[in-house]
C-alpha cells in the first residue's frame, strides 16, 4: 500500500510537532548522520561536529556546531534549503547557543541574529530580512526568531512583509553583529524551523488522575515537563518511578497522556514513534470519539461529552505491551465488542524500541486500514455497520499516553515515548463556491481588524467550533464561540496577519465556510 498522499486522494489538512510536510521543517541537532549536510561558514572557522564543551543547562547533548569569528569585518554561518521558504504557514525559528565570555573581544552587543536572503540572487545580501536577539554569556540558552510577532528589519526597506515573501531560501546566523573586527567563539545546537499554528493544536496536558484508571494502570498523569516536554525536535512522553500524590492519592508511577484539540472525520493517520521498553510498559497511539463523556476530557469541557464508551468508539492505532517486547496491536472498541477485544491484529517489528516507525491508520468510510511502516497488518470492514459495530461515522481526536501496568518490572525507573511527528490527511474539501451554493451566511464587518460578527439562520444558542484556513486551505487554528440570539462574535482576529483567510464553522449539521480580510 503505497503512502503517497495523492494516490491515496488524501491531502495534508493538518499535522503536529513541526513535521508539516507542506510546511518545510528543518531540524539539526549536530549527532551524527543527521540534519543539515551543507552548512557554510563566511569568514569564519566552523565544526559541525564538535563536542560540547558546556555540558549543561537545556543543552547535554553530545555534539554542536562550532562557530569561530577570527575577527573579519562580518562573519557567518549559513545554508540554503530545497525550496523557498514560505513564512505564511512557517514562521518560527529556535537555536541553542552558547557564548563563553573567554571567547570574545571588544565591546559589541552580545547578540544573536536570524537572518534570510534570496541564495539565488547575485547580490543576495541585498534581499536580506533579519532578527536580532540579546543574549547571555557562559549559558546554554534557547533563542527564537518569530516572524510574526518580533521586530524584523529589511535591508531593503521597500521590501514587503517577510511573511508574503517567497523569494527566501537561505537561513545565516550571526553572532554579535558586523562591520567591526572583535573575535566571537560560540557554540550553537538544535537548529529547528516549525510551524507554531500546527504545533499548538496538539498541545494540550490533560488532567493529573485521582484514583485508578481503567485496566488496573497505576500511574498519575501530570502537566509537569519531567512527564511530557521537546527535545531535539522530538515530543517525548516519560514515564518515572517516583513517589507522587495528587487529588489526595499517592502513586509509585508518573506519565503523560495528551489529548488532541483538533478532531476530524475519516482520513489517513501517520504518526513516527520510538516505543520505551520494559515488562509493564504500556505506551499507545489511539482516537476516541469527541462525544465522549470523560470527567476533564478537553472535549467534554467544551460541551461534546454526551455519549458514554464504547458507544463513542475507540481507535487503538499502537498499542505495544513490554511484556510481549516488539509485538504491536491495533484495534477497535465498538458496543459490538463490548468487554472484550476481538477486533484487533498485529505484527512483530524487532526494532521498536531502538528506531523510529511509522504507524498509521486509514479511515473511510467503509473500513479501517492498520499499518506499521506501510506493512498492513489489520483491516476492519465489518459486513454490517451501524452503532452497534461501526460508531465511526463521527469526528474523531487523538490521544498519547504510556501506562502503567502492575506487573512492571521491579528494575523500571524511567522510560520514554518519542515522537518525531503525528500527520493527518484528509479528501481535499470542496471549493468555497461549491460549499456555499445553499448557505450563503451573513457576516460583517469585511475587511475585519478584530471582532467579525456572522449571522446564523436560528436563535437557539449553540457553541460553535470554527477552523481557520489560509486562503490556499493551509489550517491555521480550531477554536470555539457560542451564538447569543441569532449572532456569533468572534473576537482576538487583531493577531492575525494581514491577508486573506477562510473560516469553516458548523451549526445544526450544516456547514458554513466565509472568506474575509483581515485588515
Amino acid at each position: 500500500m503505497t503512502r503517497n498522499p495523492v494516490t491515496l486522494s488524501f491531502l495534508l489538512f493538518i499535522c503536529f510537532i513541526y513535521k508539516n510536510s507542506n510546511s518545510q521543517n528543518i531540524l539539526d541537532d549536530f549527532e551524527p548522520g543527521n540534519g543539515i549536510s551543507t552548512w557554510v561558514g563566511d569568514n569564519c572557522q566552523i565544526d559541525t561536529n564538535f563536542n560540547n564543551p558546556f555540558s549543561t543547562g537545556v543543552n547535554t547533548s553530545s555534539k554542536v556546531l562550532k562557530y569561530h569569528d577570527v575577527g573579519g569585518q562580518f562573519a557567518n554561518v549559513r545554508f540554503d534549503v530545497g525550496r523557498n521558504l514560505d513564512l505564511s504557514n512557517s514562521h518560527t525559528f529556535s537555536i541553542k547557543i552558547f557564548v563563553p565570555s573567554s571567547g570574545i573581544t571588544g565591546t559589541q552587543n552580545n547578540q544573536v541574529s536570524l537572518k534570510l536572503q534570496n541564495g539565488s540572487s547575485s547580490t543576495p545580501w541585498s534581499t536580506q530580512t533579519e532578527i536580532i536577539k540579546n543574549i547571555s554569556l557562559n549559558q546554554w540558552q534557547t533563542v527564537t526568531f518569530n516572524f510574526v510577532t518580533d521586530l524584523y528589519i529589511n535591508i531593503d526597506a521597500s521590501s514587503p512583509d517577510p511573511i508574503l515573501r517567497t523569494d527566501l531560501n537561505r537561513i545565516l546566523i550571526q553572532v554579535n553583529g558586523e562591520n567591526n573586527t572583535d573575535q566571537v567563539l560560540a557554540y550553537i545546537d538544535d537548529f529547528e524551523y516549525y510551524d507554531t499554528t500546527s504545533s499548538s493544536n496538539f498541545s494540550q496536558l490533560v488532567w493529573s488522575s485521582g484514583g485508578s484508571w481503567f485496566n488496573g494502570e497505576i500511574q498519575h498523569y501530570t502537566n509537569r515537563i519531567v512527564n511530557s516536554s521537546m527535545n531535539g525536535g522530538n515530543l517525548n512522553l516519560i514515564a518515572k518511578r517516583e513517589t507522587y500524590t495528587d487529588q489526595g492519592y499517592t502513586k509509585q508511577y508518573t506519565s503523560a497522556r495528551l489529548n488532541s484539540k483538533f478532531a476530524f472525520k475519516y482520513g489517513r493517520v501517520e504518526v513516527r514513534a520510538k516505543l520505551p521498553t520494559g515488562s509493564g510498559t504500556w505506551p499507545a497511539i489511539w482516537m476516541l470519539g469527541k462525544n465522549i463523556s470523560e470527567s476533564g476530557a478537553y472535549w467534554q469541557t467544551q460541551g461534546f461529552g454526551a455519549t458514554s464508551w464504547p458507544a463513542c468508539g475507540e481507535i487503538d492505532i499502537m498499542e505495544h505491551w513490554g511484556a510481549y517486547q516488539n509485538f504491536v496491536q491495533s484495534a477497535l472498541h465498538t458496543p459490538s465488542s463490548f468487554g472484550s477485544t476481538v477486533n484487533h491484529g498485529g505484527q512483530t517489528i524487532s526494532t521498536v524500541s531502538s528506531d523510529f516507525h511509522v504507524y498509521a491508520l486509514e479511515w473511510t468510510s467503509e473500513k479501517m486500514v492498520f499499518s506499521v511502516d506501510s506493512v498492513i497488518h489489520y483491516i476492519y470492514n465489518p459486513s454490517v455497520k451501524d452503532a452497534s459495530t461501526w460508531p465511526f461515522d463521527s469526528e474523531q481526536y487523538l490521544l498519547l499516553n504510556i501506562a502503567i501496568e502492575p506487573s512492571i518490572t521491579s528494575s523500571f525507573s524511567e522510560d520514554t515515548m518519542s515522537i518525531d511527528y503525528v500527520r493527518i490527511y484528509q479528501e481535499p474539501r470542496l471549493s468555497i463556491s461549491e460549499e456555499n451554493v445553499n448557505n450563503s451566511p451573513v457576516f460583517f464587518p469585511n475587511p475585519v481588524m478584530d471582532e467579525l460578527t456572522l449571522e446564523t439562520k436560528s436563535t437557539n444558542s449553540y457553541k460553535v467550533v470554527l477552523n481557520l484556513f489560509s486562503k490556499e486551505g493551509k489550517w491555521i487554528k480550531t477554536f470555539s464561540a457560542s451564538t447569543q440570539h441569532n449572532k456569533l462574535k468572534i473576537n482576538g482576529l487583531n493577531t492575525l496577519p494581514k491577508r486573506l483567510y477562510l473560516l469553516n464553522y458548523q451549526i445544526e449539521d450544516k456547514s458554513y465556510t466565509i472568506k474575509f480580510v483581515k485588515s
